[in-house]
């Protein structure tokens, strides 16, 4: 295989506006142009990573609130870790929230990963890792 990057994470949401909303005011995403598929959807940009979400009304096939760290799930890296969690806690996230809670965060600080990492979900109950290097 050549040299290759990823290029973007498909997902699919249950309610597309609530999935923009969080991916562009939680995370920072903003809106890019989408062709003109024949499904309804979004796509989203963070410098060159994109999520690509996919309009369906049946939802998800992860049915659990909660996060499972081994679970699948797609990790955005960050220059500043702490600041990043500073931003996600003043959006409300938190360790203390129940598990089942939409702004639950997992932190893991160190591990076996060798740096710092963070879980949330969006409100399909995807995962998403944000990480920083060692």
């Amino acid at each position: 295989m050549n040299k290759a990057m990823l290029h973007h994470v498909s997902l699919v949401t249950a309610k597309l506006d609530r999935s923009i909303a969080f991916y562009r005011d939680v995370l920072g995403f903003r809106q890019i142009k989408r062709p003109a598929f024949s499904t309804k959807g979004a796509w989203l940009a963070l410098g060159s990573t994109e999520i690509h979400l996919i309009d369906n009304p049946l939802g998800t096939f992860r049915k659990s609130p909660s996060i499972d760290t081994g679970d699948t799930h797609f990790a955005l890296r960050v220059d500043d870790f702490e600041a990043a969690i500073s931003a996600l806690a003043a959006k409300g996230y938190s360790e203390t929230v129940a598990d089942d809670g939409a702004r639950k965060i997992v932190m893991r600080r160190t591990g076996p990963a060798g740096y710092p990492q963070a879980y949330v979900r969006d409100p399909d109950f995807n995962i998403i890792e944000i990480n920083a290097a060692g």
